[in-house]
């Protein structure tokens, strides 16, 4: 057994590494960069390339069984900047990836779609899979997209796929300057000794999943057999809400240092709550999260602190 994993030198990516070669899976890594935060693993194979070249796409996939698209070039709360690029980059990209995995003879795809996004406002919450899709941003319109040309694929050239969609990553290895990311940004700002940045009044409701769990969840999707018509797509979260707030709580409680928080205004692209229902998930794919907030928050504090950040 041997999988790919665009996008594999990332904060997901990584533990998705790790746990597959955890599980004796040969594993080839296709991304753009090398790992900031992560010394190559041995035995896994690297390739430095570019998404956009499809000469390079199509060397990567020969010879797998499954691979893991994780890579995306927009974050949520930029892509309405600038929509076109997002759909250049990123659905029109993996539409000839797909092209490629069909020609190699791939026999599983696993796409990492966003269930933070892809359900817009909710009508109710804990949202399940069947919930209606109106994405506000196109982030979520290019995920959805590309939901949308998976089943093509599957309908056209039997292509075995499935789609998890995730809800809010965090632990080790979360990039503590990026734009996205609550837990790494905030924990980040306290290893620098500096405020903590809310946006709004902090009562946004999100739901929070342990990478290593998520990553665990992918290979779960990979794992599974759909039925002709059974579900491919998976909600893939915690199954409980924290509002930022209750983060920031929680943080307090790991660290001993003083953490100060200053408030923003809110932004268009949040919504008020999102909490995933997992039902689905736990049923077929027989996964379920196993590392609680407080223990996960910990867990990427130590790492966090091992950076030096001041």
């Amino acid at each position: 057994m041997k999988a790919l994993v665009i996008g594999g030198n990332g904060f997901i990516g990584t533990a998705l590494v790790d746990q597959l070669i955890g599980r004796g899976i040969k594993v080839r890594v296709f991304d753009r960069y090398p790992s900031r935060y992560k010394e190559p693993v041995d035995g896994v194979e690297y390739l430095i390339g570019d998404f956009a070249n499809h000469g390079e796409v199509s060397q990567a996939v020969q010879g797998v069984d499954w691979v893991f698209h994780l890579a995306y070039t927009t974050l949520p709360e930029t892509s309405n900047e600038d929509p076109v690029y997002d759909v250049r980059s990123n659905v029109i990209d993996t539409i000839q990836l797909l092209q490629e995995c069909c020609n190699a003879g791939v026999d599983k795809f696993v796409f990492v779609s966003s269930g933070g996004t892809i359900y817009g406002v909710p009508q109710c919450v804990p949202i399940k899979e069947e919930h209606p899709t109106e994405p506000i941003c196109s982030y979520g319109i290019t995920k959805l997209t590309i939901e949308k040309y998976l089943h093509l694929f599957h309908h056209t050239k039997k292509l075995e796929y499935s789609v998890a969609r995730i809800a809010n990553p965090y632990g080790e290895r979360q990039n503590p300057n990026s734009k996205q990311g609550a837990v790494g940004v905030f924990l980040g700002c306290i290893a620098r000794k500096q405020p903590i940045t809310v946006f709004g009044d902090g009562e946004i409701v999100r739901d929070f999943i342990y990478i290593y769990d998520a990553a665990d969840a992918l290979i779960a999707c990979a794992d599974y057999v759909a039925s002709e018509k059974g579900p491919r797509v998976f909600n893939i979260g915690s199954g409980v809400g924290y509002s930022l707030n209750q983060i920031v709580d929680t943080i307090r409680n790991v660290v001993d240092v003083e953490v100060k928080v200053n408030h923003t205004p809110a932004r268009q692209v949040d919504v008020k709550s999102n909490v995933l229902d997992i039902e689905l998930a736990r049923k077929l794919l027989k996964w379920e999260p196993k590392v609680d907030l407080e223990t996960g928050i910990k867990r990427a504090w130590d790492w966090t602190k091992s950076l030096s950040l001041v």
